[in-house]
């Protein structure tokens, strides 16, 4: 019996498991019929980076202050049960390719491990075959070599820092710019870096709400992806004024910044905002808003969710996901429905009106226009996999049960013997393990089969070496005719990678 069917049989035993359990009752009255599927909006993807789900007000925040955010959210389909991947690399994976994100060789931020392989088809790719424009501004992540940078995957117009994180430098390929800083940094346009002005996020989302113009003039539908790096460590406040709240409140050092980084956020998507809805497109316009992983700073609000960026408990994995399409849309509405970030590919293609049939083998997530047509429809039970990744070379296998979980939508087996219910117990406090050895046992076989699956698919990133120096820093110091700087040379060295201990 093959995987996939093993997979298949065990998710029907789970479906049927969850109706026979007692559950809260949900409406499933239809709403008011919208045909959205071939609508063709210009789309609007906005994902900050680290920011966890009770990093806004409007999600009960005590501290912090997002009125931007608070009336996205107000005028927003929300998806109150929306998962990402525990780190970065691997969430911007999976939503460009409808996949888990270990079946793209992605089981890392660093180590040539963060590199989207290059047979996978992209959303922008897709959407670019039904006339679509294409820019992405901020955060790529996904390989930084020629090969793998955004404008070979399907993006026409490019404007990134690289690596995971402004001014970073790892072993191999993984890097940005030399010396590059938040304030005025060095940015890649596709073809050359541009030394700009400004705080990092208000340049990303001021360039990005410039192109967005440029393609309304000319008619073309757009999708614009916004991924800004705050407030990614380190911390780093955009000036004193956006700290100066935060001061004097309890908060640690790095959670001031944290915070004060949001508020400077927020203010930026509003600016961006007011453009919008300031241009003739603006109401054929979708934005979508949601952050790539949990919160990585301790100590702070975290919405009654247990764990952080890193972990596979739902304060790592669990995020905001803001719809908005006025008059197209429900706004302020809640559909709690277990939905993914694989779901960003199918959805907006069906919305973009493009048949992916083709792509049946790679696409794993669902299209979410059911729900946004009727928050309230039917939705068939599903499994949704969570792996940390990040084992050290040649140990993919002491890691099978590390940092791991599989659920349902209702039940969440981590670590393969903690048991959760997600109804009753959101918070993950009660271990029901004991009590339900049946679903632990189904569980369990459904994750062992996933793992049999997917583990080849990780190892040609997991062993390859790498390049010697950062391409980014290699093409500003050739672009610049600047000398190579020793130090950084050193500590950019692949072998690094594969010796104890790591090279970080």
């Amino acid at each position: 019996m093959s995987a996939r069917l093993k997979l298949s049989r065990t998710l029907a035993f789970l479906t049927l498991l969850a109706c026979l359990l007692p559950v809260r009752a949900t409406d499933l009255r239809p709403g008011p019929p919208q045909r959205l599927a071939g609508s063709r909006p210009n789309i609007v993807f906005i994902m900050s980076d680290d920011q966890g789900y009770g990093e806004m007000s409007c999600h009960g925040n005590p501290i912090l202050r997002t009125p931007h955010l608070d009336r996205l959210h107000s005028q927003s389909l929300r998806f109150t049960q929306y998962h990402v991947s525990p780190t970065c690399a691997p969430t911007r994976s999976a939503l460009l390719t409808g996949r888990h994100e270990f079946r793209n060789g992605v089981t890392h931020t660093i180590f040539e491990r963060e590199r989207l392989r290059l047979d996978a088809v992209t959303l922008p790719e897709v959407l670019r075959t039904a006339g679509y424009t294409t820019g992405i501004f901020g955060k790529w992540h996904l390989g930084d070599e020629d090969a793998y940078l955004p404008e070979k995957r399907g993006f026409d117009r490019v404007l990134i820092h690289g690596g995971g994180g402004i001014g970073q430098t790892f072993p191999g390929s993984c890097g940005d710019a030399p010396g590059n800083q938040y304030h005025n940094p060095a940015l890649w346009n596709g073809r050359a870096f541009e030394k700009t002005r400004g705080y990092c996020t208000d340049v990303f989302f001021d360039r990005a709400g410039d192109w967005m113009a440029e393609c309304g003039t000319q008619g073309k539908p757009f999708f614009a992806m916004v991924t800004p790096n705050a407030p990614h460590d380190p911390f780093v406040i955009p000036g004193e004024s956006w700290a100066a709240p935060y001061r004097g409140r309890g908060l640690s050092t790095n959670a001031v910044a944290y915070y004060s980084m949001i508020a400077h956020l927020d203010a930026a998507l509003g600016r961006l905002m007011a453009r919008i809805d300031g241009q003739p497109w603006g109401r054929d316009t979708l934005v979508i808003f949601q952050t790539d992983n949990g919160h990585s700073v301790d100590k702070i609000f975290n919405a009654g969710m247990r764990g952080v960026k890193g972990t596979p408990y739902e304060g790592g994995i669990r995020v905001p996901a803001f719809w908005r399409w006025p008059g197209r849309l429900p706004a302020g509405t809640d559909c709690a429905a277990l939905t993914a970030h694989i779901d960003l590919f199918p959805t907006l293609a069906t919305l973009a009106g493009v048949d992916f049939r083709h792509l049946h083998r790679q696409v794993e997530g669902r299209s979410l226009v059911p729900l946004l047509e009727n928050p309230q429809a039917p939705w068939a039970d599903r499994l949704l996999v969570t792996h940390f990744g990040r084992w050290e070379y040649g140990e993919s296998a002491a890691a099978q049960y590390r940092l791991c979980a599989i659920r349902n939508s209702r039940f969440k087996l981590v670590n393969h013997r903690e048991l959760y219910d997600l109804q009753t117990d959101p918070g993950e406090s009660q271990d029901l393990s004991a009590r339900h050895p049946d679903i632990v046992n189904q569980l369990q076989k459904a994750y062992d089969a996933w793992w049999t699956e997917v583990l080849p698919e990780t190892e040609a990133n997991d062993q390859a070496l790498g390049s010697y120096l950062n391409p980014f820093k290699q093409r500003y110091w050739d672009q610049f005719n600047l000398p190579r700087d020793p130090e950084l040379m050193s500590r950019m060295d692949p072998v690094m990678k594969f010796v104890r201990p790591r090279g970080r």
